[in-house]
């Protein structure tokens, strides 16, 4: 190879890199409500997803739902519950009629699901990661762990006796 060749395959090589390095990677479209990692879509009245777990815990503590959440929050809620979480609360039996009993209370608002199966995890995680305007009230750990990954979805849970918020902005710390 001649001098001349190395050098244009050198140029070849450089203009290569610099159009690698300076090419402008897709990046995902970000909801609109978010602010960084505030989610400015969250305002009262909160919308919160309840989890089987969740309602489990709240019957074993002897908490009051409605009022525990208020509470908390310092601001009317909305107790969501989707169909999946229904199926899953009636296959546990006779050992959770109680927090069945709350599940099915009028103040509590339906939300039908369109996809197969009952695994109440994933239908969660698919809903908040489709609309971030929802709280996720659960105690499941792995659930815990699935909704962190998503950004701006604060969680609450049953722990000492009360309920706790992780991640809402401005959240009383108790």
């Amino acid at each position: 190879m001649s001098s001349s060749e190395q050098c244009m395959s050198r140029k070849i090589d450089a203009t290569r890199v610099y159009f690698e390095l300076t090419t402008i990677l897709p990046s995902p479209q970000a909801p609109s409500g978010m602010f960084f990692q505030h989610n400015t879509a969250l305002q009262p009245p909160y919308s919160i997803l309840v989890d089987t777990n969740f309602l489990s815990h709240t019957v074993h503590h002897k908490l009051p739902l409605m009022s525990t959440m208020m509470d908390t929050l310092y601001a009317s809620c909305t107790p969501i519950i989707t169909d999946c979480v229904m199926a899953e609360l009636e296959k546990l039996g006779p050992k959770y009629r109680i927090a069945l009993q709350i599940a099915r209370d009028e103040k509590f608002e339906r939300l039908k699901c369109d996809h197969k199966g009952t695994y109440a995890d994933d239908c969660i995680v698919d809903r908040v990661v489709k609309q971030r305007v929802y709280l996720v009230a659960t105690n499941d750990r792995d659930l815990k762990r699935r909704i962190r990954k998503v950004p701006g979805v604060p969680i609450m849970s049953v722990a000492k006796g009360k309920y706790v918020i992780e991640r809402l902005p401005d959240a009383p710390e108790k």
